[in-house]
């Protein structure tokens, strides 16, 4: 068993919408870069959704990811497990992320995308509960297929079409 721990948040002061991981991966911790592993649908799916120049170095994906208004992110901010797959962690060894001064320091995020369930479960149990009545009324929360190559049971084509509500909360100039 590892103790991990995510990154800070990818995120500008007017960001509208927030796409929220459960955990990076080993791929990712090891890259220091969200999504880093290369069957990971996430970048190619910010290509191909939000227009992103598809090829570019990691800095350059978060700078084009951010002037969509599109913020990145973990529900948790620590936690204990044996691999990179969700169901490996240790519930009771869950530290989730102050996710409520993000929202009242980014107050213009008004959707919340969940990428994958457990993202979506973790934020509900030990994040929600929290949420000050103002910042709960101000929010949509919407959970989309993983796009980690773990949920290979869901087609491409599927997830594609799912992360398309991106489109609502990004702003596509």
């Amino acid at each position: 068993m590892t103790l991990v721990h995510s990154f800070a948040p990818l995120a500008r002061h007017d960001a509208a919408c927030l796409v929220l991981g459960s955990m990076p991966g080993k791929a990712s911790l090891n890259a220091q870069q969200y999504y880093a592993h290369p069957r990971n649908y996430f970048w190619p799916f910010m290509e191909l959704i939000l227009g992103i120049q598809p090829g570019l170095a990691y800095a350059e994906r978060c700078e084009q990811l951010l002037h969509k208004r599109v913020a990145v992110w973990d529900v948790l901010k620590a936690c204990t497990r044996s691999s990179s797959l969700d169901a490996d962690i240790i519930e009771a060894s869950i530290i989730p992320n102050d996710i409520s001064g993000f929202l009242q320091q980014h107050p213009h995020v008004r959707q919340l995308f969940f990428n994958g369930a457990k993202a979506e479960s973790s934020f509900r149990r030990h994040v929600l509960p929290g949420l000050p009545d103002a910042l709960r009324s101000r929010i949509h929360l919407v959970r989309l297929p993983s796009t980690s190559p773990a949920n290979a049971s869901v087609p491409m084509a599927v997830k594609l079409s799912a992360w398309q509500q991106l489109l609502e909360g990004a702003d596509i100039r």
